[in-house]
């Protein structure tokens, strides 16, 4: 008999147990569920010299947090996914990490081809997009506030070339790039600022998987350019370059930084890319935030995307914290609150943000890419750009304006 109340005893205390937890919030249900943030970076591909540090940098920031409690009493645990550069890969890996593997978030989406393809699952799912992706068109896509961009717009990028092109004396630019989102939007920019310095623009859509271009090229050379702008990607810039060179044009050559990089420099005799600038985004070098990254990946000079990529999973983390919520809906309605509060405490790292938002103290987050303050549909609002030129087999810098 007492063995009996006593099962019927523990019986009861269960079946009380189970109808409180069913009484509980969701929130503090799910305390214990790791929060998945996504990353979707081109590690093969076209981006692939860029993706895997981009990886790098964003593991390294939720090491770091994990160590110190994670968020919300939760850890944070990366999913990362190859893009491929390409937007069929992009929208098969953005699935998975949407359906399957549930994320709060997806970072770091770099060819703009991709994140246009990739947001609408984005926005229709409620996930939170943070990309690196220049293209006019994205925020001018219905994201309904789930997508922030770290990259420059292309109106801005455009009209940095052009002014570049008119300082260093030029009156006559052709622009040659494949067909992407951005190409119309940077040459009418580039457009735009040669004319008015007084020059006359030309332009070339080309096909990025020919394996020569002396077709192209020799149109290019009809309209007697003194300086070409190249739009395209490291391995269609690498060809082009080739055949410029062989055709014997010896006018200004300017590129996207991602396009001329190291990656090609090596991979072409030295004749054919010397003295060729690049301009892209500037990282704010010197910054605490930059400092900071380079001693947690090792690496000493890391790319633009590298930065804003850890400048994105920064501010995700923060708010999320400030939510007190990790869906991809707080991290909308929370994003700003994290990246721009008026009169908020300067802060330059995720632990130290989570611990004033412990202290219930406003946050303005200014990161290893710049100040990160966005406009009301997503893009940044400000950015210094980086000019360099490939001298004697290396890429140096010129200046930073």
């Amino acid at each position: 008999m007492t063995d009996f109340m006593t099962n019927r005893r523990t019986l009861l205390t269960g079946a009380a147990a189970l109808a409180g937890i069913g009484a509980l919030p969701k929130l503090a249900l799910a305390q214990g569920a790791p929060i998945r943030i996504g990353t979707l970076t081109p590690l093969t591909g076209s981006g692939g010299p860029y993706g895997p540090v981009m990886v790098k940098a964003v593991k390294a920031v939720i090491d770091e947090v994990n160590a110190a409690g994670g968020v919300l009493g939760r850890k944070v645990e990366l999913i990362s996914e190859d893009d491929q550069t390409s937007p069929e890969a992009g929208v098969r890996a953005a699935r998975k990490l949407i359906d399957v593997d549930k994320v709060s978030a997806i970072l770091g989406t770099w060819a703009s081809s991709v994140t246009t393809a990739v947001a609408p699952l984005c926005w229709e799912s409620k996930t939170f997009l943070a990309t690196v992706s220049g293209a006019d068109s994205i925020t001018q896509l219905p994201h309904q506030g789930y997508l922030i961009r770290t990259q420059p717009t292309t109106t801005l990028q455009g009209r940095k070339f052009g002014e570049f092109v008119i300082a260093e004396k030029a009156k006559r630019v052709f622009f040659l790039s494949p067909q992407t989102p951005f190409a119309k939007s940077q040459f009418d920019n580039i457009t735009e600022a040669v004319k008015k310095g007084g020059g006359e623009t030309a332009s070339l859509i080309y096909d990025d998987k020919k394996p020569a271009y002396r077709t192209e090229i020799d149109e290019v050379l009809r309209f007697k350019p003194d300086a070409v702008v190249f739009g395209g990607y490291t391995p269609d810039t690498a060809v082009m370059l080739k055949d410029l060179f062989r055709a014997g044009f010896g006018g200004l050559k300017v590129a996207f930084g991602y396009s001329v990089n190291q990656k090609l420099v090596d991979s072409v005799p030295a004749d054919v890319v010397d003295k060729t600038y690049t301009i892209s985004p500037s990282s704010a070098e010197g910054s605490k935030a930059y400092e900071r990254l380079v001693k947690l990946i090792g690496v000493p000079s890391p790319d633009p995307y590298t930065t804003q990529i850890y400048d994105q999973i920064n501010l995700v983390l923060m708010a999320i914290a400030l939510a007190g919520d990790a869906s991809g809906t707080a991290i909308k309605d929370s994003i700003r609150k994290a990246s721009q509060a008026p009169g908020g405490a300067k802060i330059d790292n995720a632990i130290d943000g989570l611990k004033a938002i412990a202290a219930k103290q406003p946050v303005d987050y200014d990161g290893a890419s710049g100040p990160c303050d966005f406009t009301e549909t997503g893009d940044i609002s400000d950015s210094k750009f980086r000019y360099e030129q490939v001298q004697g087999g290396k890429i140096v810098l010129v200046k930073i304006a």
